[in-house]
C-alpha cells in the first residue's frame, strides 16, 4: 500500500519471521550462538526465553537456515498444547516412523532410537525444536526428559530446543521438573532494545526493504516508538508499519510523533506522559504535554476526523 510512497521495494514491518530481518542486539547474537552450538554439538536441551515479540520464533529460523545446519534435518512443534497421545502420533508422524508406531510408546522409542542412531552414523543432526513451550502440559515436558536421553557415550542423539515466555523458566524450576532441568546444556534470554537498539532496529529493516529510516521517521517518533512499544521488536513493528500507512494517508513524510501517537491510541499503545523518557542518549528531550493545551470532547471529535485512521479510511472508500 505505502511501499511506492516510501521508496521501498517492499514492506519493512511484516510480522513474519523472516531470517532476513533479523537485527542482532548483543542478547540476541549470544541466543542465537548458543542455539547453533547446541544444535551441532548435540548437548541435549537448549532452553530460549524471551518476552512475546521479542524474536524467537525468527531467531530458532536463522539457527535452522545457517550454513552450519545443513546436516540438520528439525522437527519443529509450534502448537504443544496437545495430549500424550496426540504427542506420539506427531512424533511418529514427523520423524517418518510410521503411523502403526504412534500406538505403543515403547515400539515408537525404540523405532526412533534406531532411526536416530542410523542418522548419526550418516552424519547428520537430528533435532526436536518446541515454541511456545510455557505451554507444554506436564505430561509432555516429561516425554521430554525422555527423549533426551537418547544418547552415546559421547552425545545426545536428538538435541532438544524448549523455546517460550518468561514463565517456562519458572516451570522448568519446579521441583517436579528437577530431572528435566538437570538436561539443560545451554540456556539464554533475549531482552527488550534499548532506545538505541530500536533505532537500529528500525534503521536495518528499513534498509532490508530498499529504504532509508531518516527519510521516513523523524527522532521524535523513534523515541516514542521505543516508549509506547517497552523495546519490544514485534511491537515496535506494529506501531512502525501502521504509522507509514498513516503517514500515506496523510500523504506527509516522514512519520511524527503526532502520527505515531494517534496509531499507539488505536492500539492501545499508550501510556501516562509521566512515564515517558524526559532525555534521550543523545540528549533530546520528549516533553509531556501541557495539560492546560488538552482539547475539549468536541475538539477531540474534529480532531479525530482529520486523524491518519480517518483520512485512510475516506480514501479507500473512493476505491
Amino acid at each position: 500500500m505505502y511501499e511506492q510512497f516510501c521508496e521501498l521495494t517492499e514492506r519493512p514491518f511484516d510480522l513474519t519471521p523472516n531470517p532476513k530481518y533479523l537485527f542482532l542486539t548483543p542478547s540476541h547474537r549470544e541466543a542465537l550462538s548458543n542455539l547453533e552450538y547446541g544444535l551441532s554439538a548435540g548437548i541435549g536441551v537448549t532452553v530460549l526465553v524471551g518476552d512475546a515479540g521479542t524474536g524467537k520464533t525468527t531467531l530458532i529460523r536463522a539457527a535452522l537456515d545457517s550454513s552450519t545446519r545443513a546436516r540438520t534435518t528439525a522437527v519443529y512443534l509450534n502448537n504443544p498444547t496437545l495430549t500424550r497421545a496426540e504427542f506420539m502420533e506427531f512424533l511418529a508422524r514427523e520423524f517418518d516412523l510410521g503411523v502403526e508406531f504412534a500406538a505403543s510408546k515403547t515400539r515408537l522409542l525404540e523405532r526412533l532410537e534406531a532411526v536416530l542412531r542410523r542418522s548419526h552414523a550418516e552424519g547428520a543432526v537430528t533435532a526436536l525444536i518446541v515454541d511456545e513451550a510455557q505451554s507444554l502440559p506436564h505430561e509432555l515436558l516429561e516425554e521430554i526428559r525422555l527423549l533426551a536421553n537418547i544418547e552415546t557415550p559421547t552425545t545426545k542423539l536428538l538435541p532438544i530446543v524448549l523455546a517460550g515466555q518468561p514463565e517456562l523458566a519458572d516451570r522448568l524450576n519446579h521441583p517436579s521438573l528437577r530431572q528435566l532441568k538437570q538436561r539443560v546444556g545451554l540456556r539464554c534470554a533475549l531482552k527488550p532494545l534499548t532506545v538505541n537498539e530500536t533505532g537500529q532496529y528500525i534503521t536495518a529493516r528499513v534498509a532490508v526493504a530498499g529504504g532509508k529510516a531518516a527519510s521516513l521517521f523523524t527522532r521524535e517518533a523513534v523515541m516514542l516508538i521505543h516508549a509506547r512499544s517497552k523495546g519490544i521488536p514485534r511491537t515496535i513493528s506494529v506501531i512502525c508499519h501502521n504509522s507509514l500507512i498513516g503517514a500515506f494517508a496523510l500523504n506527509r513524510r516522514p512519520v511524527t510523533a503526532d502520527i505515531v501517537r494517534e496509531v499507539c491510541r488505536d492500539f492501545d499503545f499508550d501510556l501516562p506522559d509521566e512515564m515517558l523518557p524526559a532525555v534521550s542518549p543523545e540528549g533530546f528531550r520528549v516533553v509531556p504535554i501541557d495539560p492546560s493545551l488538552r482539547v475539549d470532547a468536541q475538539q477531540q471529535s474534529a480532531a479525530d476526523n482529520n486523524s491518519p485512521r480517518a483520512v485512510l479510511r475516506r480514501l479507500l472508500s473512493r476505491v
